[in-house]
């Protein structure tokens, strides 16, 4: 009796904890936190937008995005071994020649950037600084396909180029005017950053008509400002460009092209929050020139111009705030607008019915011109308006079309020959040969150590006796073929023998 009072209550004491211990779970439970799942879709449209028809419209990038990443391409430049200079000691003769531990070889580079197909059948437009010297250029599409490529043509004036794949039936963008773009506009930029393919970055055109000194940087003129030849009117963006980005699409929100996309200006090389883009009313006309004459053909003013600030207003006692200060002309045959009766010290600030606020907005109109393009310049000239009608020339002070240089199969590799009297190969002690009378930066300069003043008495192991003879051996040789130079130069007795492909 006393065992089985025992045994209730321990079921009793039991029922009590089980209780107490169920309400202090529940009250525990009661603050967890709760995980709920909602079905339907993400909300992408938070804000509105006025189209071209004054109509409210979602602002929503995903559309462009997957219509614009269609047409950018990654692209690849490859470049071969190139050798790299060192300080020689001139006291030795082979140091002269080899440097002081004979040449150096640097292994293959590689290069990477984008492109945008601009037509159906294979014409990309990229930056010329992404497949400048490129041995081979390889374009892999937004699919994963990947082709060879070949350059169409190139415009360093602008860091433009032409690239072509032999593809058919391609995505491609089509441009639109970039004058029409406006301060504040939504854009994308779409490009390979990094190697991250088919990336793409939103942001507003920040200005227009941007200068940056960034074209033909590396051949500036003799008073240290941009070459008059390099044409920048960029336009300025914070949609995030980086390295890689190169050649690729700025697109409005229909997908339209509005430039290709060129620079950054940055203290690190990454983006820190402006990108430059090419507009495409001067792309579209590089473009145009290369398919139909080979070169772009370039309306040329033949001035020299400043824009107007509050410096050059007070210097030179202006009336006008904005435009472009006349100070200066070519030679006077080269002159399009002296000839015309444009002055030294006029401000130019129309031409035809486009207000001209900036010297690189006059570069950049006139850039779209052709030789023999007639424009009405509206010339403010100590307070006094006046239009002068002028005809372009081209760089030679012609009016007519630039014709594509045809360059031979000597001149390709970037040498200049002299043929030899025989009093000079007597002097020589040499029954043959010709002087290698300039390295113009070609292949034979970047993959040997050949100098001017070499004397090359054989090729292949063929006798050479004239320039056009070593012309015509050089064109029968096939792309990539091995070829080789010997000879001697003169004042050192032994014979010298480079070898390079075509």
């Amino acid at each position: 009796m006393k065992k089985f009072g025992s045994l209730i209550l321990a079921a009793v004491l039991g029922s009590v904890i089980t209780l107490v211990g169920n309400r202090y779970v529940a009250d525990d439970a009661s603050q967890q936190v709760k995980i709920e799942h909602i079905n339907g879709t993400p909300i992408a449209q938070v804000a509105y937008r006025l189209n071209e028809k004054g109509e409210a419209v979602a602002l929503d990038f995903t559309g462009t995005a997957e219509k614009v990443t269609q047409a950018v391409v990654h692209i690849k430049s490859s470049q071969s071994g190139e050798k790299i200079e060192r300080e020689r000691n001139s006291n030795d003769p082979l140091q002269f020649f080899f440097g002081p531990n004979g040449p150096v070889e640097k292994g293959p580079s590689q290069s990477t950037g984008s492109g945008v197909i601009v037509n159906t059948d294979g014409y990309i437009v990229t930056n010329n600084h992404v497949v400048k010297d490129a041995d081979a250029v390889e374009v892999t599409l937004s699919d994963n396909r990947s082709f060879k490529a070949e350059v169409i043509g190139t415009d360093p004036d602008t860091d433009l180029a032409v690239i072509k794949v032999n593809q058919k039936n391609l995505p491609f963008l089509s441009f639109v005017d970039s004058d029409k773009a406006r301060v504040g506009e939504w854009v994308l930029a779409v490009g390979n950053p990094f190697n991250l393919n088919s990336t793409v970055t939103a942001g507003i055109i920040s200005a227009k008509g941007r200068n940056i000194n960034i074209i033909n940087s590396n051949n500036p003129s003799h008073n240290g400002q941009q070459p008059s030849s390099a044409i920048e009117s960029f336009i300025q963006t914070d949609a995030a460009i980086n390295p890689g980005n190169s050649g690729g699409a700025l697109v409005n929100l229909e997908g339209g092209l509005l430039g290709i996309n060129t620079a950054i200006a940055s203290p690190t090389g990454s983006y820190s929050g402006y990108g430059f883009a090419v507009p495409s009313d001067i792309v579209s006309k590089v473009v145009e020139d290369l398919l139909a004459f080979g070169t772009v053909q370039r309306g040329w003013l033949g001035v020299q111009v400043l824009s107007l600030n509050s410096d050059v207003k007070r210097e030179f006692d202006l009336s006008v705030n904005e435009g472009a200060y006349v100070s200066g002309f070519a030679e006077d045959r080269l002159s399009a607008a002296k000839d015309a009766g444009v002055k030294e010290g006029d401000v130019v600030v129309k031409i035809d019915e486009t207000p001209i606020k900036t010297s690189s907005g006059l570069i950049e109109y006139i850039g779209r011109k052709r030789p023999g393009d007639k424009v009405s310049i509206t010339i403010d000239r100590k307070g006094e308006i006046i239009v002068i009608p002028v005809t372009l020339k081209n760089k030679d002070g012609k009016v007519g079309t630039v014709k594509r240089e045809e360059k031979d199969a000597v001149s390709s590799l970037g040498i200049s020959l002299e043929d030899l009297e025989a009093k000079d190969l007597k002097k020589l002690d040499l029954e043959n040969g010709i002087k290698v009378k300039s390295l113009e930066g070609g292949k034979i300069e970047k993959y040997t150590d050949m100098r001017e003043g070499f004397i090359i008495t054989h090729i292949d192991n063929n006798e050479v006796k004239s320039a056009k003879e070593v012309n015509r051996i050089l064109k029968s040789k096939k792309a990539g073929e091995l070829i080789t130079f010997a000879g001697v130069y003169p004042g050192y007795p032994r014979e010298y023998i480079y070898a390079l492909r075509m």
